[in-house]
C-alpha cells in the first residue's frame, strides 16, 4: 500500500494511504489545477462513482487531515493533501511518459495502466525510469 511521509521543522508524518482514497486525492488535485473549486459532483462525474461513495471518501480523507470540507461546500486539499497528491502525480505522469515514450503504448491504454502501476512500483524504479528516458 502506499505510503506517504511528510516532514517539517515540528515533525514527521508517515501515512498509510490506499489506492482508491489515493484516487480521489488524485482526482480532487487535477479537478483543482483546472477549477477554481471542486465539489463533490465534479469528482462523482470525474470517476463515475456515485455522490454517497464520493462522500464516504472524503469524509476518510478528512478525518486524515488530507482534506477540507464542510458539506455543500468546495473540497479543498491540506499541506499534507497537497503534498501527498503533487507526489501521486508526479508518479502517474511519469510512468504515462515511459509507456508513451519508450514502449509506444497508445494514450488511452498508457493512461489506465500508469494508474494501476503508480501504485505498485517503488520510488528506484520510479527514479530508474526516468532516468532511462531522460538519456
Amino acid at each position: 500500500m502506499p505510503f506517504f511521509v511528510f516532514e517539517n521543522s515540528e515533525r514527521t508524518i508517515i501515512m498509510v494511504v490506499s489506492k482508491s482514497l489515493s484516487e480521489y486525492l488524485n482526482t480532487i488535485y487535477v479537478l483543482s489545477l483546472h477549477n477554481t473549486s471542486v465539489r463533490t459532483t465534479d469528482i462523482s462525474k470525474k470517476l463515475g462513482i456515485s455522490k454517497p461513495s464520493v462522500n464516504r471518501a472524503v469524509n476518510s480523507l478528512k478525518q486524515a487531515g488530507l482534506v477540507s470540507h464542510r458539506p455543500y461546500e468546495d473540497i479543498t486539499l491540506t499541506d499534507e493533501g497537497l503534498s501527498y497528491s503533487k507526489e501521486v502525480y508526479s508518479r502517474h505522469e511519469n510512468v504515462k511518459a515511459f509507456l508513451l515514450n519508450v514502449l509506444h503504448i497508445n494514450p488511452q491504454d498508457a493512461e489506465k495502466e500508469a494508474c494501476i502501476m503508480e501504485h505498485g512500483l517503488s520510488q528506484n524504479t520510479i527514479d530508474k525510469m526516468i532516468s532511462f528516458m531522460e538519456r
